[in-house]
């Protein structure tokens, strides 16, 4: 009997349960009290587990609360842009990775159709605004990195005519003044950084990149639903401009706010290990390889050539372990090759470092081929190259005075 009453009260308080969450998002009148779902609390509170889960790659968690806001509003952009943004973020560890562009693409085509018809009908043009200008931004996104210039410009073009809706109101909605803070600062970064784009660029209204930072770090300070994708630009930003301390701190709180999300952790580690802060660096390192090891979601071999190169240079320079560090720069190589990044600074620098390890161990043919790998695949300007071209010539040189030292 005792089981039964128990059972009872259970099935009673299951019951209130999906009845509280029924009334949240089913009652009409509580829906009419806001103008869109932007300043819903209800779906605020609904979707803040689920994008903190996105943003910390437990995607599956993620899809289950974004597929019931689909089912709660199947009219509205949201949903999808939501979903859209998750398969976004499956790409970033590894943006060559392009396994997930159709399904980006199509959900960010579902988010433009369903906003343009709530633009259309809506007085509050605002929110249509701002998710027509984000799901042109994240198509303008993946075009530009598959290089399709004419589809990333066009559907740049559209981005930046929705938000100029949005303009001058990011004081009443910080979500609007993402997407100023961004233009601003690319607009004139990439013409800075990119002499070919610039004839397109002509045709866009000039940007202003200390500006384009304020409104990005206010949007990080003060938005819900854009605050870490601000913060994601504001890393690349910070790490672009030297502003490192500023890299570091958020690096920081953002890896402990998102433990398993490898761009954070990878951005951490790298900050850190700039900083001079080498025991964490260390640690983010062998955290990461740990997680690629395991097999974690967004682990990759990007974050993996970055941490092994980290601690072979820890090894080999601060605890004079070279059998590590000769360990740890191979494994850098392997992840380079592993994803075609033979063009990367770690790769670079990897080979430079087994070079010079060679060279301390007398091995001059070993040291040369290492050199000459980096003299083939570096950038002629870069400080690898240089160093490389420079060790050839004192090795060549070296040789011929052992050898005369000899014959006397």
């Amino acid at each position: 009997m005792l089981v039964r009453i128990q059972l009872f009260f259970v099935s009673l308080l299951l019951l209130a349960a999906t009845t509280a969450r029924a009334q949240l998002y089913s009652s009409a009148d509580f829906d009419k009290k806001y103008d869109g779902l932007l300043h819903h609390p209800g779906v605020q509170i609904e979707s803040a587990e689920a994008i903190n889960n996105m943003y910390n790659y437990k995607f599956a968690l993620a899809d289950k609360e974004f597929r019931w806001l689909r089912l709660r509003y199947p009219s509205h952009p949201m949903p999808y842009f939501l979903m859209g943004m998750a398969e976004w973020w499956k790409i970033v560890p590894n943006t060559d990775v392009e396994d997930y562009d159709n399904r980006c693409l199509a959900l960010m085509d579902t988010t433009v159709t369903l906003a343009e018809e709530l633009y259309d009908k809506s007085e509050n043009k605002s929110e249509p605004a701002f998710f027509l200008a984000a799901a042109y931004s994240f198509k303008a996104r993946i075009y530009s990195e598959r290089k399709k210039w004419t589809k990333a410009t066009f559907a740049g073009k559209n981005a930046l005519k929705y938000f100029e809706q949005c303009k001058g109101k990011g004081d009443l909605m910080p979500e609007l003044m993402f997407g100023d803070g961004l233009y601003n600062y690319y607009a004139k970064w990439i013409p800075e950084n990119y002499a070919l784009l610039k004839p397109i660029l002509m045709f866009f209204p000039k940007g202003n990149k200390e500006q384009g930072i304020k409104e990005l770090e206010k949007t990080a300070n003060n938005a819900f639903y854009t605050r870490v994708e601000a913060r994601y630009f504001l890393l690349q930003i910070y790490s672009m401009e030297n502003q490192y301390d500023k890299a570091y701190d958020m690096s920081k709180f953002m890896t402990e706010q998102y433990p398993d999300n490898p761009f954070f952790e990878r951005y951490y580690a790298r900050s850190a290990f700039v900083k001079g802060r080498l025991n964490e660096a260390e640690s983010a390192s062998k955290d990461i390889l740990s997680k690629i090891a395991a097999g974690k979601d967004g682990y990759e071999g990007v974050s993996g050539r970055t941490a092994a190169y980290i601690l072979a240079y820890i090894n080999q320079n601060f605890y004079r372990n070279t059998a590590e560090a000769k360990k740890y720069y191979q494994q850098s190589i392997d992840f380079a090759l592993a994803t075609n990044s033979k063009n990367a600074g770690y790769y670079w620098s990897s080979l430079l470092g087994l070079g010079r390890i060679a060279d301390a161990e007398k091995n001059y043919d070993q040291a040369r081929a290492y050199y000459t790998e980096v003299m083939n695949s570096a950038e002629h300007k870069s400080a690898q190259y240089i160093e490389a071209k420079k060790a050839v010539k004192d090795g060549k040189e070296s040789r011929r005075e052992e050898r005369r030292k000899r014959r006397e």
